[in-house]
């Protein structure tokens, strides 16, 4: 198989170096919520102050070598980088072993320091993906079609390996976890409930309850019947990828999944040959590629490098067999986990998806007031709204995959633990309190801009539901419905916070 572009996965890059790019100092920065040169700290403090190989395994980076001093720059310097490689590689269309292991160190390196923000499964499936990229491409050459590196078979079947893995996982994690998925009543639920909605989201949650059933049919066919087309000959192997990726454009239009989906989409390529990619190149290309074989198949002698690549292809799936064998395990296990790595370079991993459905959506609602006392009825408690997650109840839900809010995400996780789980949050409300820009900068709206700071800022529990379109309160513009359930933390200001802040070494917030 060959093809005029390297790999797809320059595009995921492109979007998570963006992110990283436009979020990385608000979250692990100088003066981030969890600041990643204290994360570093605290681990060289475990191994005695060493850099050592135990340090190096536990988080691999490359900013263990870089300058700590100014750490924002550091983070900026990385994903921009990462930025302008993958932009290169996108736009030429070319790409070689070199260009494609930079991608993976620099993002690799972003992950291992990103704590909480960077632990979605994608993060791992971006690392996965991008390292069988690297062995897609040739060592040197910068060419659409290099000559004596078609795409090893070994190569091919390593991608297929992984969206095997990824759709199996995600339905073995969905028939052992929750019941809804055997009762086939989960889809009742997950266009509410899932972390962020989109607009299609709304409309699609009053489905009759019949389509609700038919869709999960459909996705447990797709997740854990589908996956064993790969080894049933080349046309079910094409309608595997033919299905892989259909399913993945409705999961696009119906939620912000982030790059996620986008990037499942990378494997399935792998299930198409030469045939039936045959009608995206020119005939131009078509015929450079026929002369390309023709003229390897009566070579007598190939080069030496093209026996190296051989050897290291060999060893290439050798490594990823290997690595396989407690992936394999897990997927035979009853006590499945998912999203997890069993090696530090998270070069296999394990994967899955909404295991659990939660069937009501909670939301924490952040409000803030300059009265001197919180505890006065009369005080006015006014809103902070965020990038994309529901609050304001007139706000249209958002539509923004591939991208993502990393602080969006985690606000709805911590919507149904507590905020001793989520002591990130508490440094948010104090970011807020400070009004610091860079924090700001997370938020839709700020109702204290252009006036002096909030005295307090209180964390309220509210239950959210869709409102019925046609109805009542859709017809006064209202997508959401809320009740108060109670307060998620309790009012707080700077100088309550000021000892919170010091016991785990956080900088003092301050206004700019």
């Amino acid at each position: 198989m060959r093809s005029s572009k390297p790999c797809p996965v320059p595009q995921q890059h492109i979007v998570a170096f963006l992110v990283a790019y436009h979020q990385n100092k608000q979250l692990i920065g100088e003066k981030g919520l969890l600041p990643c040169k204290l994360y570093l700290q605290n681990v060289k403090r475990y191994f005695k102050g060493k850099i050592d190989l135990d340090a190096l395994s536990y988080a691999p980076t490359i900013i263990w070598f870089l300058d700590w001093s100014d750490m924002d720059s550091t983070l900026d310097y990385l994903s921009l980088f990462g930025l302008a490689t993958s932009a290169f590689v996108l736009i030429t269309g070319c790409a070689n072993m070199i260009l494609m292991s930079i991608l993976w160190v620099l993002y690799l390196s972003l992950v291992n320091v990103g704590q909480i923000w960077y632990s979605f499964g994608w993060e791992s499936q971006l690392l996965e993906t991008g390292f069988l990229g690297i062995f897609l491409c040739p060592l040197w050459t910068l060419s659409r079609l290099p000559q004596h590196t078609p795409p090893s078979s070994i190569v091919i079947w390593a991608f297929r390996w992984l969206i095997f893995r990824i759709m199996l996982g995600a339905g073995l994690i969905k028939i052992r976890g929750d019941h809804c998925w055997q009762e086939l009543t989960c889809m009742d639920y997950h266009y509410e409930t899932q972390p962020v909605p989109n607009p299609i989201a709304y409309f699609m949650h009053r489905s009759p309850w019949w389509f609700h059933r038919f869709e999960t049919l459909v996705n447990h066919f797709i997740e854990l019947v589908v996956p064993f087309f790969l080894f049933l000959g080349r046309r079910m192997c094409v309608a595997h990828g033919l299905l892989q990726i259909l399913f993945q454009v409705l999961l696009i239009i119906s939620g912000n999944l982030s790059f996620l989906n986008w990037l499942t989409m990378v494997p399935s390529i792998a299930c198409f040959d030469d045939v039936s990619l045959g009608f995206l190149f020119s005939s131009r290309v078509k015929e450079r590629v026929v002369q390309m074989q023709s003229k390897e198949a009566t070579r007598e002698q190939l080069p030496l490098g093209c026996y190296i690549r051989k050897v290291v292809n060999i060893s290439f799936g050798l490594l990823i067999a290997y690595l396989s064998v407690p992936v394999v395990l897990n997927l035979l296990n009853s006590r499945q986990v998912m999203n997890t790595s069993f090696n530090p370079l998270r070069i296999v991993n394990t994967y899955g998806a909404f295991g659990s459905i939660t069937k009501e959506r909670t939301e924490v609602i952040l409000q803030g007031t300059s009265s001197l006392d919180p505890s006065d009825p009369a005080a006015v408690w006014e809103e902070f709204d965020f990038k994309c997650k529901p609050g304001n109840l007139k706000r249209r839900p958002c539509f923004i995959s591939p991208y993502h809010y990393r602080l969006d995400w985690l606000m709805w996780f911590a919507a149904f633990q507590t905020y001793e789980q989520n002591e990130w949050i508490i440094h948010l409300a104090g970011k807020l309190l400070a009004q610091e820009e860079e924090t700001l900068s997370l938020m839709a709206t700020n109702p204290f801009a252009g006036r002096a700071p909030p005295r307090w800022i209180r964390g309220e529990h509210f239950k959210y539901k869709f409102s019925q379109p046609g109805g009542k309160h859709a017809s006064e513009g209202k997508w959401w419905i809320r009740k108060r359930l109670g307060p998620y933390f309790p009012p707080v200001n700077l100088k309550g916070l000021k000892k919170f802040y010091e016991d785990r070494n956080w900088p003092y917030p301050m206004r700019d």
